[in-house]
């Protein structure tokens, strides 16, 4: 199936731009789509090997390029995050590749920098992940970063405190300046108040300064370890060789201290509820509006890929066709969902004028509304069929996106069948399942959580329409409102 649609994805590819021609073309009724092949994608078959100290290493030879990449999965992620020291998952991910082993931060980057290759870490919700993209000349030194960088990673302190200031720096920025970065954080802290989904992963203004050197080393202690790792390499290399220097290199990795963190299951909020956060200066007012979607495993999810496609998944979706092309409200109006293990987000998000919030508002959610009612006609369904079996190839064409695919199955226990299969099952869908999958997963218009940001003194009274409004400022630095507010 299609990568799950991060928000991060969704703020992301807001369309700010487009020209007459494109909207007048695209503003024509739909027709209907040439019938899409079956054909799809195959997932090469990984050689697979467990280490003695439950490393999983995915090795897989492609030999038409002289690179190497790899994708490397931690389990735990912000999960593992203390309260009150939302961020540590985020910031222990920054520092890893600021010195490591015998190299110092600015040595650890020219080793990289020097032979041309890429190495990249971050912090999810649930994993730690490190990528990166070696010639294949250079292997062995690929093996001695990534294992200095997570086994003997320095952690030190003039790095942790410039991460974590420039980390609360960008913060603060968002804030005063386009806040369509920070909506999402602000809406999963809303929806999943009190589950670990609602975690900030790059932690608050509040809680980055008290972030210190031996909370990041009770991190490391506790969440990183050869147990969680799951390694995916794609490229020119020998599979025998790499398996035996990367066993060498990574085998003697000590288990992590405390288990993997767990969530509980997530679920569907009942009623209409509003957070507004006050921005005095905005002229512009960013709404998300959503609920509990659906988990990376769904049993369904290959149509809901068709059922977030047609409502605001493209350039032609029924929410940014409405909200940008026919009325002019929004430069961009999206709709997607976030998955992990548990059900995550799903949302739609747009930003429009202060003075035309309502009417935004009020059209996005006609069009959901109409759209949950009916449905798809085949027209849509063809055109969206064609869409999402034409985008697909493109994310598993070079060998980062094969690691990466290859550990994200593997994190989420699922098999080749989830790519191998895709085409089939999409083309395979009917407007029938469509119609059943939409009910399941689209919550119904009465059950629906709303986040404006905002100019506060001109739409207070207008949120109040969408249900009982909680109130914060964009001020305060967490993204959930004081208990006296909520």
């Amino acid at each position: 199936m299609i990568a799950p649609l991060s928000w991060k994805t969704v703020i992301a590819t807001v369309l700010l731009s487009s020209g007459p021609a494109l909207a007048q073309s695209v503003a024509k009724p739909t027709q209907p789509a040439t019938a899409p092949s079956t054909q799809g994608v195959t997932l090469p078959k990984p050689t697979t090997l467990t280490l003695a100290n439950g490393a999983r290493l995915l090795l897989v030879e492609r030999r038409d390029v002289p690179l190497i990449s790899f994708s490397a999965w931690v389990r735990g992620g912000a999960l593992a995050d203390p309260a009150g020291k939302e961020g540590l998952a985020a910031l222990t991910a920054e520092l890893l590749q600021r010195g490591a082993g015998s190299r110092d931060a600015r040595q650890f980057a020219e080793a990289v920098d020097g032979v041309g290759a890429t190495l990249k870490t971050h912090a999810d919700l649930e994993h730690l992940a490190v990528t990166g993209q070696f010639m294949s000349r250079d292997s062995a030194l690929m093996v001695e970063l990534l294992s200095d960088l997570l086994t003997r990673p320095r952690f030190a302190q003039d790095e942790l405190k410039k991460t974590r200031e420039r980390m609360a720096s960008e913060i603060i920025a968002a804030k005063d300046g386009d806040p369509r970065a920070l909506i999402n954080t602000y809406f999963e802290a809303f929806q999943f108040s009190g589950h670990p989904y609602g975690t900030p992963v790059g932690g608050t203004e509040a809680s980055l300064p008290t972030l210190s050197r031996k909370d990041v080393l009770a991190y490391a202690k506790n969440q990183l370890g050869g147990d969680r790792l799951i390694l995916s390499v794609v490229g020119d290399f020998d599979t025998k060789e790499l398996a035996e220097k990367l066993g060498a290199a990574l085998g003697g990795w000590a288990k992590a201290a405390s288990p993997a963190p767990q969530a509980p299951v997530t679920t569907v909020t009942k009623g209409r509820r509003v957070l507004l956060v006050d921005k005095p200066d905005a002229t512009q007012t960013y709404f998300s509006v959503g609920n509990t979607g659906i988990s990376r495993s769904d049993a369904d999810r290959v149509t809901v890929d068709l059922v977030g496609t047609v409502l605001g998944g493209r350039f032609t979706s029924l929410l940014n066709t409405e909200l940008r092309v026919k009325s002019g409200l929004t430069y961009g109006a999206r709709a997607g969902f976030s998955q992990s293990t548990h059900p995550g987000a799903f949302v739609m998000f747009s930003f429009t004028q202060t003075e035309t919030t309502e009417k935004a508002l009020d059209m996005a959610l006609d069009v959901y509304s109409r759209y949950r009612k009916s449905g798809m006609d085949d027209a849509m369904l063809a055109s969206a069929k064609a869409y999402v079996l034409g985008q697909f190839p493109p994310e598993l064409e070079t060998g980062g996106q094969v690691a990466n695919r290859l550990s994200e199955l593997a994190f989420y226990s699922l098999d080749a069948s989830d790519v191998d299969g895709f085409a089939a099952a999409v083309s395979r869908a009917t407007r029938a399942d469509v119609s059943t999958v939409i009910g399941r997963t689209l919550p119904a218009p009465e059950d629906l959580t709303f986040v404006l940001i905002g100019k506060a003194a001109s739409i207070r009274e207008l949120a109040r329409k969408y249900g009982p409004v909680t109130e914060m400022k964009i001020s305060d630095k967490r993204f959930t409102p004081a208990p006296s507010q909520r």
